[in-house]
């Protein structure tokens, strides 16, 4: 039995993209983990820490034995690497290019919080190491839904860090939650959400259908007027969204488990036949090619 040189804290979550990367833990949990619709890091076992320096380059190099040049691409786990100090990423970089010198993507979650301490300059230094796509959890562009969800960022927060990340070199795949405003705040979610990403335009951009298998109870503390959106509801808002877009050369994808209807191209090439789509389904949605509950896996 081949005995993996990681340790992980379960559950261990990652981009549907990184899918064939390996994963190395550098934080545990996320450093902020107030935001009222994200589950994924309230198990006890998830509390936050940096992961020891001397444990993760020591997990570097026993992977450099175990898989020398074979690892393409690295995703670095939890959800807010970083939020580590540029010396401390400066040091894995250095580590991964040593120990995996296949090694060809190295990529992140990003919070737009943890870049504030971050200048251009070292962000440019993380790329030149092999930092070269970040995942931003931007949720939406709307102050009010923002605060409501306890996110602790703004519009303007958001927007800096994008610009930040353009402007060093690195790729941004940025993810709005569809549905997250619910009923009452649905049409300026949807449209300062576009307004954001017009103002960043983002390499890549994902929607996904906000969800609670463990229930509303977080949410609504908050945000105690919340209503979810129907599946039609949340078509009407995802029309609203890509009608507002304005974006030169960004991958979209609206294809996670979480969405009833699968939506992918290139914006703003293809937008016209993705608002057909969009359309046709909302016009006709029992004849719409519909995701069934029981495969969205949530």
């Amino acid at each position: 039995m081949t005995v993996l040189p990681l340790n992980y804290v379960q559950p261990v979550y990652r981009p549907p993209s990184e899918a064939d990367s390996l994963i190395l833990p550098v934080t545990n949990g996320c450093s902020w983990n107030k935001c009222t619709f994200c589950e994924m890091y309230t198990a006890p076992q998830k509390r936050f820490r940096p992961r020891d320096e001397a444990e993760v380059l020591e997990s570097l190099r026993r992977c450099g034995e175990t898989f020398g040049d074979s690892v393409k691409r690295i995703f670095l786990a939890d959800g807010d690497a970083m939020t580590l100090s540029t010396r401390r990423l400066v040091a894995i970089l250095d580590a991964i290019r040593r120990e995996l010198p296949g090694v060809r993507r190295v990529s992140s979650y990003c919070l737009p919080r943890n870049l504030r301490r971050k200048s251009v300059e070292e962000l440019s230094e993380l790329k030149d190491l092999g930092l070269s796509l970040v995942y931003v959890g931007a949720e939406s562009g709307d102050d009010e839904v923002l605060a409501r969800v306890e996110k602790g960022e703004t519009f303007e927060t958001e927007r800096e860090a994008l610009e930040k990340l353009r402007a060093a070199g690195i790729k941004r795949s940025v993810m709005i939650l569809n549905g997250l405003g619910g009923r009452a705040l649905s049409r300026q979610h949807a449209l300062n959400s576009a307004a954001l990403m017009n103002a960043a335009q983002p390499e890549f951009l994902a929607t996904l259908v906000v969800s609670f298998p463990m229930g509303e109870e977080r949410l609504r503390a908050n945000f105690p007027e919340w209503e979810p959106l129907g599946i039609l509801g949340l078509m009407q808002e995802m029309e609203l969204f890509l009608s507002a877009l304005e974006l030169k050369r960004t991958v979209f994808r609206s294809d996670h488990a979480s969405n009833w209807l699968v939506l992918k191209g290139t914006l703003g090439a293809d937008k016209a036949r993705l608002l057909a789509d969009l359309r046709a389904a909302i016009a006709a949605p029992e004849a719409a090619p519909l995701r069934p509950a029981w495969a969205r896996g949530l």
